[in-house]
């Protein structure tokens, strides 16, 4: 099995999330992970879509996908010419007898803390998802409270693979 990432331009409509999701879901396909927000242009949401299978079904995905009424682009990110990123917060149980090594950890990481209380501290790390992976892997040794990430948003690299919708 391998992943591909997927950007999608769509309509920004009421339920366009929900019908490219009941797509995955009705053909069994799977979602690792799906970020949206509207562009620079309010009338189109950006959709990052992470799918997981073989060639056969990951094709498939995007030829079901470009088929929806409310996709008006779809393009897969390759890694070698894309810009992945994600956020993840992270609370850790930290008093203080801890707290200074999980700030220097999140110090070489130039992850932020964005939240300190007697017992924990709240990290906010930007980046692509072995840093995420390789941070959260240092933590093994602490209790994670709390874990949210967003998943992945990309862009393509340079400005050959822009999408320009009227």
């Amino acid at each position: 099995m391998q992943k591909k990432v997927f950007q999608l331009l769509v309509d920004n409509t009421s339920g366009v999330l929900s019908r490219i999701s009941g797509l995955f879901s009705r053909r069994g396909y799977n979602i690792e992970s799906i970020t949206a927000g509207v562009t620079a242009d309010p009338n189109y949401t950006r959709i990052t879509i992470v799918a997981s299978g073989d060639d056969e079904i990951l094709d498939q995905i995007e030829k079901q996908v470009a088929k929806l009424e409310d996709v008006r682009d779809i393009k897969e990110l390759k890694p070698e010419s894309s810009v992945y990123r994600e956020l993840a917060l992270i609370k850790v149980k930290a008093d203080a007898t801890v707290r200074q090594h999980i700030i220097q950890l999140s110090d070489v990481f130039r992850a932020n803390i964005v939240d300190v209380s007697a017992e924990a501290l709240v990290v906010e790390l930007t980046g692509n998802q072995s840093k995420i992976e390789a941070f959260l892997n240092l933590l093994e040794g602490y209790e994670i409270l709390e874990l949210a990430r967003t998943g992945i948003a990309g862009l393509g690299r340079g400005t050959d693979n822009i999408t320009y919708l009227p």
